[in-house]
């Protein structure tokens, strides 16, 4: 199993790109995702993109990391 934050897309540069959540930055690879856009969400683990998450779906997560966050 896999607790990764959805990261937004900031940044392309071929099959590199940088996401963003919570006010951090990550590099990622988007091998495994057909056509990225800057604005997509995506789990990325051990670096790579893995999925793309629907917007709706990529919040509701953002926001049970926010409440976890708080939390701790």
């Amino acid at each position: 199993m896999c607790l990764a934050i959805p990261l937004k897309i900031s940044e392309i540069k071929g099959k590199e790109a940088v996401g963003e959540a919570m006010g951090m930055k990550r590099s990622m690879r988007l091998d495994f995702i057909p056509e990225p856009k800057i604005g997509d969400y995506v789990i990325v683990h051990a670096g790579f993109a893995i999925e793309r998450l629907p917007e709706k779906q990529a919040l509701e997560d953002l926001e049970a990391w926010g409440e976890i966050k708080d939390v701790l």
